[in-house]
This record gives C-alpha cells, sequence and structure tokens, in this order.
C-alpha cells in the first residue's frame, strides 16, 4: 500500500512564495515549510520580510528573503534565479503577490490599471516564465500554483480591474498548463474567498457589508490563513502529480451556491 503520508510531503523541496511579507502569502510559506520545504519569500521592502522569516523558523523551517517588485520583469528574472542558486533550485513556486484598490470604474484611471493587472497578470506570468525556465533546465518539473480570485468566475462591482486581472490569471493557469505539460511542470490556481487580510480590511470596517457577506456563505464564516493549508499543500505536492490546469475555489461554498 502506498505511504499516503508521503505524497504530500515537501521534504527536500524548494519553494518560491511571492508576496509573502503578510497575509495569505506569509502563512503560505509557513504551510510549505511545515511539510519541509526551503521557503524563498519575496516583497517589494525586504526589511517587511523579517516577520515572515520568523514564522517560518519557528516551524523549524527555512526561509530565504529576497527583495522582488513582481512588476519589474528584468529584475523577476534575476531575483528567482538568485533564489534558486542559494536553494540549489525551484521545485515549487506561488504566484501570491497581489494588489487591489476598490474604485468604481468610471473612476479608474490608467494609473490604477497598469499597477493591479501589471501586478496581478503580468507580474505572475513573468514570474511563471522565469521559474519554469529553472524547471525545464533541472528536467525536473515542478509545480506552480497562482493566487486568482472569485473574480475569476464572478463580477464584483467597483472591482473591475482586479476582476480583469484574476479572470486573466485563470486563463493563463489553463493555457501554461497545457503548454508546460510535456516538460513536467504542472500550474494550477487557489481561488480564495473572502479571507480578512490587511488589503480587504477596508470590507470589514463596513459592519452591514459584513454581515451580508456572510449570509452569501454557505459555511457562514469568513476564510481563515488556515483553510489555505490543505489546498496549497495538495497542489505543491506529488499528492496532486496527475492534477494540472484546475483551480479549487477556498470559499466557503460561495460559487457553489450562486
Amino acid at each position: 500500500m502506498q505511504d499516503v503520508s508521503r505524497l504530500f510531503s515537501l521534504s527536500g523541496r524548494k519553494a518560491v512564495v511571492t508576496g509573502a511579507s503578510r497575509g495569505l502569502g506569509r502563512a503560505i510559506a509557513e504551510t510549505l515549510a511545515s511539510a519541509g520545504a526551503t521557503v524563498g519569500v519575496t516583497a517589494r521592502d525586504l526589511s517587511s520580510l523579517d516577520d515572515t522569516v520568523a514564522a517560518v523558523g519557528a516551524t523549524g523551517g527555512k526561509a530565504i528573503p529576497i527583495a522582488l517588485d513582481v512588476r519589474d520583469v528584468a529584475a523577476t528574472g534575476i531575483a528567482l534565479q538568485a533564489l534558486a542558486g542559494q536553494m540549489d533550485g525551484i521545485d515549487i513556486l506561488i504566484n501570491n503577490a497581489g494588489y487591489e484598490e476598490v474604485r468604481p470604474s468610471l473612476d479608474v484611471d490608467e494609473a490604477l490599471w497598469d499597477r493591479i493587472v501589471d501586478t496581478n497578470l503580468k507580474g505572475a506570468f513573468f514570474c511563471a516564465q522565469a521559474a519554469a525556465r529553472l524547471m525545464a533546465g533541472r528536467g525536473s518539473g515542478g509545480s506552480i500554483v497562482n493566487l486568482c480570485s472569485l473574480t475569476s468566475y464572478v463580477g464584483i462591482p467597483t472591482a473591475v480591474p482586479y476582476g480583469s486581472s484574476k479572470s486573466g490569471l485563470l486563463g493563463m493557469t489553463r493555457a501554461l498548463a497545457a503548454e508546460w505539460a510535456s516538460a513536467g511542470i504542472r500550474v494550477n490556481a487557489i481561488a480564495p474567498g473572502y479571507f480578512r487580510t490587511d488589503m480587504t480590511e477596508i470590507f470589514y470596517a463596513d459592519a452591514a457589508w459584513e454581515q451580508a457577506m456572510l449570509g452569501k456563505i454557505p459555511l457562514r464564516r469568513f476564510g481563515r490563513m488556515e483553510d489555505l493549508s490543505g489546498a496549497i499543500l495538495f497542489l505543491a505536492s506529488d499528492a496532486s502529480a496527475y492534477v494540472t490546469g484546475q483551480s479549487i475555489p477556498v470559499d466557503g461554498g460561495i460559487l457553489a451556491s450562486i
């Protein structure tokens, strides 16, 4: 009988998590480290990664921090190459870096559009490209997991640039999965529902919104950081060795109930 626990082990694996200074990114880095991976963590401000490095260390794992603004394509390739050098390769990439700003569509300007789309979609693509080159060069394949969103599936008022970027990210996930499968590189996504993070705190300040939203979630609660652990570990590990081009909503049942 197969040892199921080994399917989920990341012992000896090298992972990179972008946007890992806080929120979902930090929680994902902790999850990967707790499963045995060495984790490279990135953020625009290197000092902002101190708490993540400490949190990963508390799990008994190791995190290697590096500054990276994913909107800078040239810097992306250099940063991932540097992490691969320090970790002896990259087996897993979690494209988590993201940006959102709520604004009515008629008030969206080019600068806001570019910041959101360049971070969430363009940045994710060039991180995936840089990682895939490294994975293909080693000939051992790998796993890329993109952080999509409920807005990858449904339209949300005042979130048009964000929804556009996340819808594009879902399409990118499927296309790259089809193209890179021959190199043994799997590309999947998770689509978190409503999780309380620094970026989404503006919503939770509105008590009426909070109660209305809870009424739409079948499980009747918002997501907790640990709710992502299972899906991330599944897609990053050999447990999903025959899964690619898929997206797993982690949303308390919202999409299923629409």
